[in-house]
């Protein structure tokens, strides 16, 4: 099989979909490997790590889609690339259709066969592509979330852990999943009073035991919410809906009651956020202002740590490549459930319930779409 790793084109994307090491171990089960010149740059892999580990450099990214059967990279195709994919080809990837309908009727139209790490799903119904990157997002958005807390950058002049005699913040983190509970590490490191609101009770149970004691665990209601959104200095949503658009817990109503100052990172923006006033926003211009509130929605927030990201996300996302270049993505969809729950598209079907559910259509199982 030709497998094609492009250079991404998103705005501040600085990672890339296989690492060389990667690339070596497709070529040595037999697969041909063509890198995008200069794919692996910003994440410290150079044109010649991947041409010593046997994948060959291409200059055009036309070509590149031409040749490959399989293209493995990390953000979903953006406009100037949906007419280089054909019908049939494998595309292995983040996409988040539940919150991009124009995407998703790009690539149904296009008839591409869509791999989303976002639902590749293990037995025990974690999301194992996702996790990596859960866990960057998590810290980050601590790391971001106290730097807009500055008054330069038009925060509230807040310190995270405060000092002797000066409280610290209140940093409140809607879910209790993977970024959530990532989140609450590092705030509670800082030394922050954190708030951790989820529905799962058993889940709670669990954070409660391992967290330290500036940490509460809260059942995540409309009364509990409203209170902590109009206390918090610090707002996190962590809420994911597997493969869904995620639902808008905090109402724009809610917004104006917060502080002066005070910081919303929606971290669920991927999938439409859990804010009503989300929009999705760059590394170049991260945050907008809406009711004194600084929001900080970046779509791509693990772009900016690449040399973490990248090797966080090409560990987990490596051996499901190897499986579908050596199966085929028939195979192994049929011999691989984790990959079936990754299908999202196929010959034009969506093939997901709750990419189907986000898009008000009926989904079909990937085993009776017509090829």
């Amino acid at each position: 099989m030709i497998i094609g790793v492009p250079k991404e084109i998103k705005v501040d994307e600085n990672r890339v979909g296989l690492l060389p090491a990667g690339a070596e171990q497709l070529v040595t089960d037999g697969h041909h490997v063509l890198v995008e010149t200069g794919a692996g740059l910003a994440s410290g892999a150079k044109d010649e790590d991947y041409q010593t580990a046997g994948a060959r450099i291409v200059t055009a990214s036309g070509q590149l889609y031409r040749e490959a059967d399989l293209i493995i990279k990390v953000k979903e195709p953006l406009p100037p690339e949906y007419p280089l994919v054909r019908p049939g080809q494998a595309i292995f990837c983040y996409f988040h259709f539940a919150a991009n309908g124009e995407l998703t009727t790009a690539m149904q139209e296009r008839r591409i066969v869509a791999i989303a790490y976002e639902t590749v799903t293990s037995a025990d119904g974690s999301l194992p592509l996702l996790i990596p990157m859960s866990e960057v997002a998590g810290r980050m958005a601590v790391q971001e979330g106290a730097k807009y807390l500055e008054k330069p950058r038009g925060g509230r002049g807040i310190l995270l852990s405060g000092v002797p005699g000066v409280a610290a913040a209140d940093v409140v983190i809607l879910g209790g999943g993977v970024v959530g509970a990532s989140a609450a590490r590092i705030a509670a490191g800082l030394g922050a009073n954190v708030f951790i609101l989820d529905i799962n009770l058993p889940r709670l149970r669990y954070l409660a035991d391992i967290m330290p004691p500036n940490v509460t665990t809260l059942m995540s209601n409309s009364y509990n919410l409203r209170k902590l959104v109009n206390s918090a200095d610090l707002l996190i949503g962590a809420v994911l809906i597997h493969g869904a658009r995620t639902p808008k817990l905090v109402s724009r109503e809610m917004i104006r009651t917060m502080k002066e100052g005070a910081v919303l990172v929606d971290v669920a923006v991927d999938q439409g956020g859990c804010s009503e006033t989300c929009r999705p926003t760059t590394h170049g211009e991260p945050t907008y202002v809406v009711d004194g509130v600084i929001h900080y929605c970046v779509t791509n927030m693990p772009g900016a740590v690449p040399r973490t990201s990248t090797f966080a996300l090409t560990n987990a996302t490596t051996r499901y490549a190897l499986e579908i270049a050596n199966k085929g993505w028939r195979e192994a969809a049929r011999t691989n459930p984790e990959i079936a729950a990754g299908l999202n598209l196929v010959a034009g079907q969506i093939t997901h319930p709750g990419v189907a559910e986000a898009r008000n259509v009926s989904f079909t199982p990937w085993q009776k779409v017509p090829l």
